[in-house]
């Protein structure tokens, strides 16, 4: 990954704590139009925002940081549609939060790994 791809990642502002956004409020939270988010909802099945009077789209936080993790695949990573979409369906997130979820209970072992051998 590039610096430039963690920059954007940086760049975008936290999720408030909120029950629900409107497509408005996520478009500006994840930098994306409004028009693609409609459109990633056709073409990712993951993506499923809740629909009021008028079919009006009301997003939870779950959806929030999907569409991040998409908008990562997609303007960060490279992957076209059809490989961010297999990423997403294989569960596979290696996006910079993720990856250091990951790797704490390693060097949590590792340490202690460490404390034993030097005792």
């Amino acid at each position: 990954m590039t610096v430039e791809a963690n920059s954007s990642q940086e760049e975008l502002p936290s999720i408030p704590g909120k029950r629900y956004f409107t497509i408005g409020e996520v478009s500006e939270l994840c930098s994306v139009k409004p028009h693609v988010l409609r459109y990633w909802e056709q073409e990712f099945p993951q993506l499923k925002p809740v629909k009021r009077r008028g079919n009006r789209r009301y997003y939870q936080r779950g959806d929030v940081e999907t569409i991040r993790q998409i908008r990562s695949l997609l303007y960060d990573q490279g992957y076209t549609i059809g490989g961010a979409r297999q990423r997403m369906e294989a569960g596979i997130d290696d996006t910079p939060a993720a990856a250091s979820l990951n790797i704490k209970p390693l060097i949590e072992d590792l340490e202690s790994v460490l404390k034993v051998l030097q005792s």
